[in-house]
């Protein structure tokens, strides 16, 4: 057997292996098992909320969002806070106009944003700004919902967020939303993006109270207000550029009694209203916050280009040369990769209505994904890391969250 065929064998047994593992183990990441329950009948005690919306140029979207959330179908007292930070465009006056469609504009408060203080990221100080308005003309409420400005929400979201709070007794409950996929590039890339959240934090690991993983999806959280209190509120994560796992980990380990309970999953009752037109806008997506999930570290950069090339480009390439390195057995093990590739994709892709064999394209997926990762490194260290809507906002060491267990 000539040296490259053992290489060839080598790469593609330990692939294989990678694969057979995420199938069968890695806490059933691809399975989307995780559903949020239908809402409690009868008229019980429904806490108040108060909605946080952070908006930055958002008067596209912001209306409808505003106007679905003063819509909720729901029995308690909610009220919503939107802080304008500070937007070239009527971002305020579109939000006031979503609240007034919905025949609530008493139940809104638009507060105008300042400069984020050194070591604050702009949508964690929104948030704070919107925090710190909570609850000063009353009674400070139970719950916070924080959801992003271009987020659908159909009328019964908030009392299924609420029911798996307190049936549950969770301090945090979060919904990876429905992403816009529609278009050539989207429908390529957006599945995968979800996919591969998962793989990173296995849902089912980060619900169970015991284990390190900790993750959440901020287009839609409900917390706990007296939960985010003890986690040292939204100042404990002020730098943190993926905010929303960073929030999880905070809750998670600083909950009642020494570990809190949080819980992530999906519904088809929220949807992103965020409708990215080409390439260039996930790109820009992913760049803003692929370094910061690396904890900006050349290593794990290094060890994750590796890792990808290993997982995801060895069983196509080992294949489609199969007749140079006549390797049965390796061509057989990347063939059962590859298969394994679209298996674990297929569940993704049918909740997005699309083909399961699109899975088959995940190594494509994972070179654009690969290059996004390194352009964020390459803009980081360029001093721009983090650049969103006008603002540079990466920090050095920033936490992204608990990595999975």
């Amino acid at each position: 057997m000539s040296g490259m065929s053992v290489l060839v064998s080598v790469l593609t047994g330990v692939s294989a292996v990678a694969w057979l593992y995420l199938l069968f183990g890695h806490g059933g990441f691809w399975r989307l098992r995780e559903w949020l329950p239908q809402p409690a009948a009868g008229d019980g005690l429904w806490p108040a909320v108060v909605a946080l919306i952070p908006a930055r140029d958002e008067a596209a979207t912001i209306g409808r969002t505003v106007a679905d959330v003063l819509g909720q179908d729901y029995p308690g007292r909610l009220h919503v806070i939107v802080t304008d930070d500070q937007s070239a465009d009527d971002t305020a006056g579109a939000a006031r106009a979503g609240a007034a469609a919905a025949g609530a504009s008493h139940r809104l408060s638009v507060i105008q944003g300042t400069d984020p203080p050194p070591g604050w990221t702009g949508k964690l100080w929104a948030l704070e700004q919107a925090r710190r308005t909570a609850g000063t003309a009353g009674e400070a409420p139970p719950y916070l919902w924080l959801t992003d400005a271009d987020i659908a929400h159909a009328p019964e979201t908030l009392r299924r967020l609420v029911t798996k709070a307190q049936a549950d007794d969770r301090d945090l409950v979060s919904l990876m939303v429905r992403l816009h996929a529609t278009g050539g590039w989207p429908r390529l890339l957006i599945p995968p993006f979800v996919l591969f959240f998962r793989m990173l934090y296995p849902f089912s690991r980060g619900n169970r109270p015991g284990a390190r993983t900790a993750a959440a999806a901020g287009g839609c959280i409900l917390l706990r207000r007296a939960a985010l209190e003890r986690a040292g509120g939204f100042a404990a994560i002020a730098g943190a550029l993926i905010d929303d796992c960073a929030l999880a980990a905070r809750i998670k380990r600083h909950g009642r009694p020494g570990r809190g309970r949080i819980w992530i999953g999906q519904a088809n009752a929220s949807a992103s209203l965020r409708a990215y037109r080409g390439l260039e806008e996930i790109r820009a997506m992913v760049a803003r916050s692929a370094y910061a999930q690396l904890r900006y570290s050349p290593a794990r950069l290094a060890g994750t280009v590796l890792g990808m090339a290993l997982v995801f480009l060895v069983p196509p390439l080992a294949v489609l040369t199969w007749p140079l390195h006549g390797g049965s057995a390796a061509g057989g093990a990347a063939a059962l990769a590859w298969a394994a590739m679209a298996v674990v994709a297929a569940p993704t892709y049918r909740h997005y209505g699309q083909a399961r064999w699109r899975g088959s394209l995940l190594p494509v997926v994972a070179v654009l994904y690969t290059a996004m990762t390194l352009e964020s490194a390459r803009a980081y260290h360029g001093g721009h890391g983090g650049f969103w809507k006008g603002r540079a906002q990466a920090r050095p060491r920033a936490s992204s969250g608990v990595s999975p267990d």
